[in-house]
């Protein structure tokens, strides 16, 4: 029998998600705390049932805070991952799973928030960056001069062309133009106008990079007996984890001292062997994944690493169109991702596969039973999860 304490995903809610510098009538905070409500409202529940919060990467909509503003009475469990970006999105909800299942909270809202026309931009050059950094020599002062190396060997070491990365962005975009919530809902994009987009850092051109965007959304976890009394199908955390490879440290973000053989890596492979294991399941048995397409390379490496293909096969696995939502066999980011739905840092992703696995997608996969879900790729730490309907 299985534990009924078992952590269930019950809940959604988002903000409307914009460009940069879109929302100006409420401040980030209060555009998180909606969010957070909508997910809660979205479970059947109240603020009275919540007693544990949970995020990433520097939160500013600090938990103590949140409970005020939402009337929560008693909050057991506040936890935020270390780690920049989005690494530690599904760390969070990892935490928020531990802390369910330990009996720490009984029920934990996971949420971000970002306004980045309100304070810093993500994706902004910056040069002066924290004395530790080894990489500001080198003019690598935003994320994609940093990872753009990553892409560039990888694509170096194996048949990797722009054709490749060009599929993941085109895919994207295909996805969300049937989602009337994404940000790039009403924009098309042609193989054409991917080739001739602007370089941000060779190897990677303007739309091989996420959007940069405002908004915010949030997931409620509860335990496997409270769930089965709630209105929302029952969504079971499988397996959650998160960590890094050995001498990662920040990875790019801070340094490029990451072994040789792990270097052109979204730093998952040993990762994806421990999710798997305590999922109880494999590769093949994933209906559709959500992986972290801050930028288009890192997730030919995560399919790889994730067991969809073989090592440097990624490419002629997505020529196939292996990640097409209406034939492919692994439809891919079906809501457009990050790329073209919205950048919360991935909590976008996590998202759309509990409403694929509700039936509620705009892409929807037919009988869509399990689904993986990612963090950031090719940061420390990264995080991943594989949730399913029961």
């Amino acid at each position: 029998m299985r534990s009924e304490r078992k952590a269930c995903l019950v809940g959604i809610g988002q903000s409307e998600y914009t460009r940069w510098g879109g929302i100006k009538d409420r401040s980030q905070f209060q555009v998180t705390a909606q969010a957070v409500a909508a997910a809660i409202k979205d479970a059947g529940l109240t603020a009275a049932d919540i007693d544990g919060f949970a995020s990433f990467s520097d939160d500013a909509n600090a938990a103590p805070q949140m409970a005020v503003a939402l009337g929560v009475p008693k909050m057991r469990w506040s936890s935020m991952v270390w780690g920049g970006g989005g690494g530690g999105s599904i760390a969070a909800l990892s935490q928020a799973t531990a802390a369910v299942e330990s009996g720490q909270a009984d029920t934990v809202v996971v949420y971000r928030g970002l306004c980045q026309g309100q304070s810093r931009r993500f994706g902004k050059a910056y040069a002066a960056r924290p004395a530790a950094s080894f990489v500001n020599p080198f003019g690598l002062f935003a994320p994609p001069y940093m990872l753009a190396l990553l892409v560039q060997r990888f694509m170096h070491l194996y048949p990797i062309t722009e054709m490749h990365l060009a599929e993941i962005a085109l895919n994207g975009r295909a996805n969300a133009n049937r989602n009337p919530k994404a940000v790039m809902h009403d924009k098309t994009l042609t193989l054409d106008e991917y080739l001739n987009g602007r370089w941000i850092s060779e190897p990677l051109r303007l739309y091989d990079c996420c959007l940069e965007t405002d908004g915010a959304c949030a997931v409620v976890v509860t335990t496997r007996e409270r769930a089965r009394d709630l209105k929302q199908p029952m969504i079971e955390v499988l397996a959650a984890v998160h960590g890094s490879g050995p001498q990662w440290g920040h990875g790019p973000l801070g340094s490029h001292n990451m072994p040789d053989a792990d270097y052109a890596s979204s730093n998952n492979r040993e990762l994806a062997k421990s999710l798997y294991a305590k999922a109880g399941v494999g590769p093949s048995d994933i209906d559709t994944a959500q992986i972290y397409d801050h930028f288009s390379g890192l997730v030919l490496m995560a399919l790889e690493e994730y067991g969809f293909c073989g090592r440097g096969e990624s490419g002629a696995f997505v020529e196939s169109g292996a990640l097409r939502w209406d034939s492919g066999k692994l439809p891919l980011n079906t809501s457009g991702g990050q790329l073209s739905e919205a950048y919360v840092h991935g909590m976008n992703l996590l998202a759309e596969g509990i409403r694929q696995l509700r039936g509620e997608s705009t892409s929807q996969v037919p009988d869509a039973r399990l689904c993986l879900v990612t963090g950031g790729l090719g940061v420390s730490p990264t995080s991943s999860t594989i949730i399913g309907r029961v």
